[in-house]
């Protein structure tokens, strides 16, 4: 008997091998097999991209996301079975599910989607609870800003587009493209602003605060990138912490696709050119996304022409921004990413010795760990460094001529990190819990100039390191009720504070250093909220809080000067704590069409930061910023959106805050004056009409009473109103072609009074062109 060698032996079995890959692969070629393809619509016939697509059976589930043209295709044979679901989400529409019957003969089955918008109360945030929740099972107040929506203002900038949010102002009613950075601190529901924000604006979870000054830096945000923006207006330091104090902006970012390219370019009156990118590619588990965007104004002149001087310049500025993100996707559907950011920005502020620039470094990173058992995990670390750079001058009571006064440089590195944990521990509850840490060191140098010459030197700073843990119960009692319980606790900690002196032009005397001894406090921020179903259509909601705002390192070491008014630091400062209640109802009418919402709110902050003037000169306004006894801001707020059809889409809000002082034995005459930098009545307002065959065309409105740039309540603001207006037209299947105008009226109203009037930016007209390639 012959035996095979161990050579033919492999021989024979590769063989075999070979033989039986062909019997199969003939055994399947003869089954028969089948298509299920189609396309997702909007109500307008425009193709839907990027959106989740499932087609699920008893035993068989398949997933994939829409390309360019809303198109997407499963192949089937006759192993599975030959009814299906078809199941597709998306951001900002309604939930689709239908059955379909691929037939006996498994050949092609094509289906058509359209999708309708999504009613207010199936909109999706993550926000209000730090996890995802319908907005119809959150008793705050919340509003969603999907990339559509955004896309359909005619704003440049990201804080512009979010005016459109009833209560959303900054600290005065320039916006970023024009106002100095540190003007550019967020307020809502009128809890008022004083440079630093009284909102916590999140980049992707993590803090786009200035960390020396609580300032935001709104061009760091490339427009082409966002996926949505959520704004959670009302106390949230039960799960933010500090700065939270009157709500939180959370801006998402769109992930790494495949594929995927945008780019909208635009040229505009003022010289002002503006590129923003978003590319993005995957390979595998793995994938990369690059967000960019350059931003040039010559700007305007900010002094009212009736008290212009010679030395009154355009106030102009120029930014460039990079973000980078590589992703990693584990089992799961867990995550691992890095990011790298770059920014950097020059300004001018109205006058050739008024100017100001930035240059900010960060990297973050960051882990999405989702288990069966034992819950979702997020992990976030991230560090940067920034270095801003300004010059101030003493102007003519004429305005021909202005002096160097100071020269400051703030340097200022930032770490932080943070985890949470979150599982369902029923069917009826869910649990959050995580803590954040972050230490923040920065400084102020300033030269000091007498008479145009260098006279002497101050430096002060400090360091500041801050802890905080919290938890939160989400319980759903029954079908119509739910209930909400958190609480935090933080502790911070100010030290290695000093300030130093030296007169630089009597060399031989020593510089003075003065140390400030370290401090530390604690704050606890309970939360408990109810929402309750009444009918399908109506619910009800009241919510409790406590939250607080430490003070930032800028607002204890760093003085400056806008103007005529010098505004001094103070170390002695301490934390602003507030104690908020509100309750409201939520409509959902006409079969989804109409959603509106309307609540009654309350604010009481104690020891609020506000600067105080301390005396007035022909030539000088002198303030410090100082703690107030006691605020309080009591008002009602509104808003709604109503599709009046398939291509009319209209929605408006409505915000009334009476803000005023309530308390401060130190100086009296203040007590019953309102806040500053707060009106009384805010009203926006948006029309939207979409036919991508025809044009497209949108409407934006608002509106605000009169308004105090003082808290003497001596310097008015008086009431205005401008409209916006934006028409884009499809001129391929790839490229859209747009014309945006701000201040479509030219209405110029005051902006600032210190007590030189500044006024509003003038009639903005752009054009430009948007291309889409890829998934959006």
């Amino acid at each position: 008997m012959a035996v095979l060698k161990p050579h033919n032996l492999l021989r024979t079995f590769a063989l075999a091998c070979v033989l039986l890959c062909a019997l199969v692969f003939n055994a399947q070629g003869q089954q028969r097999s089948g298509r299920i393809s189609g396309r997702v619509m909007d109500s307008a016939g425009a193709p839907v991209t990027a959106a989740e697509v499932t087609l699920r059976g008893e035993a068989f589930r398949r997933a994939q996301r829409t390309d360019e043209e809303g198109s997407f295709a499963f192949n089937v044979d006759e192993r599975a079975q030959k009814k299906f679901t078809i199941v597709v989400r998306v951001n900002g529409f309604a939930l689709f599910e239908r059955g379909v019957d691929a037939g006996e003969s498994l050949g092609e089955t094509e289906i058509e989607i359209r999708l309708t918008p999504a009613p207010l109360a199936e909109e999706v945030t993550i926000t209000a609870s730090r996890t995802e929740r319908l907005l119809s099972e959150t008793a705050a107040a919340v509003r969603v800003l999907s990339s559509s929506e955004l896309r359909t203002t005619a704003a440049v900038s990201v804080d512009d587009a979010l005016r459109q949010v009833p209560g959303f102002t900054l600290f005065r009613r320039a916006g970023s493209r024009t106002a100095n950075p540190t003007a550019q601190g967020v307020s809502l529901r009128g809890t008022g602003a004083s440079g630093a924000s009284r909102a916590l604006v999140l980049f992707d979870g993590v803090p786009l605060n200035d960390p020396f000054g609580g300032w935001v830096y709104w061009g760091r945000v490339p427009r082409e990138s966002v996926g949505r923006i959520e704004v959670l207006r009302g106390a949230a330091s039960s799960l933010y912490g500090s700065a939270a104090i009157g709500g939180v902006v959370q801006i998402l970012t769109r992930p790494p696709q495949n594929s995927a390219l945008s780019l909208e370019a635009s040229y505009g009156s003022g010289q002002t050119p503006q590129a923003s990118l978003f590319a993005s590619e995957r390979a595998g588990n793995w994938g990369v996304a690059l967000a960019a965007e350059t931003f040039h104004t010559d700007g305007y002149r900010l002094v009212d022409k009736q008290e212009r001087g010679l030395i009154d310049t355009p106030a102009g500025s120029k930014h460039q921004t990079l973000d980078l993100i590589l992703e990693r996707i584990l089992a799961d559907e867990s995550r691992f990413f890095v990011r790298g950011a770059y920014y950097t920005e020059d300004r001018a502020n109205g006058t050739p010795l008024q100017i100001n620039s930035t240059v900010i470094r960060q990297l973050s990173a960051g882990l999405d760990l989702n288990t069966t058992r034992a819950g979702n995990f997020t992990i976030r670390f991230y560090g940067g460094t920034q270095n801003y750079n300004q010059n101030f001058s003493a102007v003519a009571s004429d305005r021909n001529s202005e002096s160097l006064t100071r020269t400051q440089a703030v340097p200022a590195q930032v770490i932080g990190a943070g985890a949470q944990w979150v599982r369902n521990t029923g069917s009826r509850n869910t649990v959050v819990a995580g803590f954040d840490a972050r230490e923040v060191r920065g400084r102020s140098d300033e030269r000091i100039f007498v008479a145009g010459r260098l006279n002497s030197f101050v430096s002060g700073g400090g360091r500041e390191r801050t802890i905080g843990v919290f938890a939160e119960d989400i319980w759903q009692i029954s079908s119509r009720l739910n209930l909400t319980f958190g609480a935090r606790f933080d502790c911070w900690r100010n030290y290695r504070g000093e300030q130093t002196n030296r007169l630089l032009i009597q060399t031989n005397l020593p510089a003075t250093i003065t140390a400030f001894a370290p401090r530390t406090e604690t704050a606890f921020s309970p939360r408990a909220a109810a929402r309750y179903k009444l009918t399908n259509n109506i619910s009800l909601s009241a919510l409790v809080s406590r939250a607080f705002r430490q003070p930032t390192l800028n607002e204890l070491y760093r003085s400056f000067r806008v103007g005529d008014a010098l505004t001094l630091a103070n170390e002695n400062l301490r934390a602003e704590r507030a104690t908020s209640a509100e309750a409201g109802a939520s409509f959902n009418l006409f079969d989804g069409r109409l959603a509106a919402r309307a609540s009654f709110f309350s604010t009481k902050i104690d020891e609020p930061i506000a600067n105080v003037t301390l005396r007035v000169t022909p030539t000088l306004i002198t303030r410090q910023r100082q703690n107030l006894g006691a605020t309080r801001t009591r008002g009602f707020e509104s808003e709604a959106d109503f599709s009046l059809s398939p291509r009319w889409t209209l929605s408006g809000g409505y915000l009334l805050a009476d803000a005023r002082v309530t308390e401060f034995p130190t100086n009296t005459a203040l007590e019953g004056l309102r806040i500053p930098q707060v009106a009384r009545h805010q009203l926006t307002f948006q029309m939207r009409y979409n036919d991508p065959s025809l044009l497209n065309f949108s409407l934006q409105g608002r509106a605000a009473s009169n308004q105090f740039d003082d808290d003497q309540n001596r310097f008015p603001l008086g009431s205005y109103f401008t409209m916006d207006a934006l028409a884009s037209r499809d001129i391929s299947r790839n490229i859209e072609a747009f014309v945006a105008i701000e201040n479509l009226f030219n209405n110029r109203y005051a902006t600032g009074r210190t007590p030189v009037t500044t006024i509003s930016p003038p009639f903005f007209a752009r054009v430009g062109l948007r291309l889409r390639f890829g998934a959006r």
